[in-house]
């Protein structure tokens, strides 16, 4: 019988299979320690490779705890004397402390948080432990609150992988710690680096002055000596800029080869005099702005070309990007063929269809609306509508690419809040039709630099001005305190006949949250607090006549004060509501609350927007409400958004159909992303289709980092 090969053994087997071998087979790991590497992710010796250190340590020279400076991130390294519970503050705040001395001084290190039993079973007397971070002054003693730390075992004379060197700071998990997953990681960057390749070719190595990339992993995890400690804390080290490279270079010739795949497709020239748009404008109330007019003129110009239209229209809340999406629609429905809006929830589209199909129905254009709502026989009907052709635009959520709907002449695909969705869902939709043109909108503002790499296949027009007579909103953060303060300001409003929103999280009581909800609060505002106004309610659970019908009397004024949840962040348009106040607003996302705020401000009155936050907010709630009083600007709110919560949250990449980035990150690496796009464009145009014999592992390495994501059919 055969010899099996493993990954050990001197048969020939290509460095993917090396790197795909289970963790738990490499020297020293077994299943139990196995079991909690793959609560950090690693379950491969690809996935340590990845897994780099979150900081690093000059452990070089230690300094003695005498010599460490308050107001700076110092190591130090010494014994426990003393451990265990201090109260402060009347007993009413409980800390942990460690009392630590090296014969030269002591320091104290506290926990404000953390597990009792776990610190004081970790922290036990007559340890010695290394420990960093920021160091302070506190009634005469230097401190440090929420050290990392390290119990140290043996001679650190002779303890070369944890002293000695600038030392790598990994992410640890409880029962998994430095000396541990140290001694592990030295096996793995030993035993593999060399099977990491990456086949980048040679003269943007050179253009760009990029190391090995191996040899950039075993820099990254084990530094050499003379590497800057500030560099390798910043991700600014040679190593950490080769691998940060790699994962944004095969993300962007990725997008290179999509775009130029659209560009060579055959698709659908739209020529026409737009006679439909042009009435659809004359029966507007408004003009459009500049930025709608120049917006709209590109559109037209891709959908006259005779390739598939590919374009993302950015804009701000209430920018009128929906109008211009429509107007486009309008000149595929001239032609005879087909538009399909999709949207991400079922609330988004009622809204669309509510006022697209008052807008172009008078028209002779029909729209149907397809969400998970419509079921049954009044389905079935919609699906044979669309097949026939008689339903020219239809309005809907993911319900729209179901396999069960099939276009007459899809011509028109236009997804909103594209962020939302992901490149699968988009290539879902233009599927549904023979290469339609493809038009994405966001109002979440993202910077131009993010914008590239998410939609790096995608043109961009922006949408930068409101319409004129938009009136400036205040923006002030009040205390639960100050709440018959607020009622005031919302009863003075109305009095001289102003209208306004009160926005709750929740639609009723909650048994898990102690949240004020919208029903409730309808029932007390109406009974105790503002008996001689009109006071109604609107949430998503409503069917789509009641909200239309709740909608409609608010819009008539026949409501003076609209009780409601989110479900009013987009699309409706009130100008008369000059306040709204939005309940529990540290439990909003900054995008969420700038879009509830564009609801007001819309007429031709001064408007105020008043976040009514219950202060046990964390300080990341604080921060985000006060860059809502700071700032109007959507972009600025969108980078202090994605500052907080990371490009993966902000974006949802994990469901973007985009390849996962496990070291680059968009807002630090920004200027690398930059560089690595450019060489990947570069690279396209030179080779369209990669055929050159040595671009082969290009498109090797392009299918494992996509994974299937991305259709290769251009390049073979």
């Amino acid at each position: 019988m055969a010899k099996l090969s493993t990954p050990f053994s001197s048969n020939p087997i290509s460095f993917r299979d090396r790197l795909q071998t289970p963790v738990q087979f490499v020297k020293g790991v077994g299943p139990k320690l196995a079991k909690l590497l793959e609560r950090k992710g690693i379950r491969t010796v690809e996935d340590g490779l990845y897994f780099l250190p979150r900081s690093y340590e000059d452990r070089r020279h230690l300094k003695q705890i005498s010599e460490l400076q308050a107001g700076r991130k110092e190591t130090g390294f010494g014994e426990i004397l003393l451990s265990g519970m201090a109260f402060y503050q009347n007993r009413k705040r409980k800390v942990f402390e460690v009392l630590v001395s090296d014969g030269s001084g002591m320091i104290k290190l506290k926990w404000f948080h953390g597990h009792e039993r776990y610190l004081k079973d970790r922290f036990q007397k007559g340890r010695r432990l290394i420990f960093s971070g920021e160091v302070r002054w506190f009634n005469y003693q230097k401190e440090i609150h929420h050290p990392d730390v390290e119990i140290v075992e043996g001679d650190i004379e002779k303890d070369y992988l944890n002293f000695k060197r600038i030392v790598p700071i990994y992410s640890e998990t409880e029962g998994l710690y430095q000396r541990t997953l140290r001694r592990l990681m030295k096996t793995i960057v030993d035993e593999y680096s060399d099977e990491l390749k990456s086949p980048i070719p040679k003269e943007i190595l050179e253009r760009q002055d990029l190391i090995d990339f191996s040899e950039a992993f075993r820099r990254v995890h084990f530094p050499p000596d003379g590497e800057s400690i500030e560099r390798l804390n910043l991700h600014r080290s040679d190593g950490h800029r080769r691998i940060i490279f790699d994962e944004f270079f095969f993300l962007e010739l990725g997008l290179a080869l999509k775009k130029r795949g659209v560009a060579l497709e055959k698709g659908i020239s739209f020529k026409t005099e737009g006679h439909l748009a042009k009435q659809f404008l004359h029966r507007l109330s408004f003009q459009l702005t500049h930025s709608q007019e120049r917006t709209l003129s590109e559109i037209v110009t891709d959908m006259e070309k005779p390739h598939p239209m590919n374009r993302l229209i950015q804009g701000d809340v209430g920018s009128g990007k929906t109008v211009v999406a429509l107007m486009a629609a309008l000149r595929v429905v001239e032609c005879g063929y087909q538009a399909a809006i999709m949207t991400p929830t079922e609330v988004l589209a009622e809204q669309h269809y509510l006022t697209v199909h008052r807008w172009v129905e008078p028209l002779g254009v029909k729209v149907a609306l397809l969400t998970s709502n419509v079921k049954g026989l009044e389905r079935e009907e919609i699906y044979r509508h669309i097949r026939s052709g008689e339903v020219q635009i239809v309005i809907g959520t993911h319900a729209v690419i179901q396999e069960q709907v099939e276009f007459h002449r899809l011509g028109l695909a236009i997804i909103d809040e594209q962020h939302k969705f992901g490149v699968v869902q988009r290539g879902l939709l233009k599927k549904k039709g023979e290469n339609p043109d493809v038009l994405v909108m966001t109002a979440t503002p993202i910077p131009r630099t993010l914008a590239m790499t998410l939609y790096g296949d995608l043109d961009i027009s922006l949408i930068d001005e409101l319409p004129p007579g938009r009136m400036p909103v205040t923006t002030k953060i009040f205390p639960e305190s100050a709440r018959n303060r607020v009622y005031r300001i919302v009863e003075e409003e109305v009095k001289k006949g102003r209208q306004a929103f009160l926005v709750y999280p929740l639609v009723e009581e909650s048994e898990k949250l102690d949240l004020k909800n919208a029903t409730q609060m309808a029932e007390h505002l109406q009974k105790e607090v503002f008996p001689s106004f009109r006071v109604g309610l609107l949430h998503g659970r409503m069917k789509s006549e009641e909200k239309e019908a709740i909608m409609m009397e608010f819009k008539e004024r026949k409501i003076d004060l609209l009780v409601a949840t989110t479900v009013i962040e987009v699309g409706i348009d009130i100008p008369n509501a000059s306040v709204m106040v939005v309940e529990h607003a540290e439990r909003f996302g900054l995008s969420q609350l700038h879009q509830l705020r564009g609801r007001i401000g819309r007429g031709n009155y001064p408007s105020q927007c008043i976040l009514l936050a219950h202060y046990r907010s964390s300080e990341e709630a604080r921060i985000r409400l006060q860059a809502m009083e700071r700032t109007h600007d959507g972009f600025k709110i969108a980078e202090q958004d994605l500052e907080l919560r990371g490009p993966g949250d902000f974006f949802g990449i994990r469901q973007s159909g985009l390849p996962d980035f496990r070291v680059a990150h968009i807002l630090r690496d920004t200027s690398i992303l930059i560089e690595a796009r450019k060489e990947a464009f570069r690279l396209v145009q030179e080779d369209p289709h990669l055929e050159k014999p040595y671009h082969a592992g290009l498109k090797e390495a392009l299918r494992q980092r996509w994974k299937g994501r991305l259709e290769l059919a251009t390049i073979g």
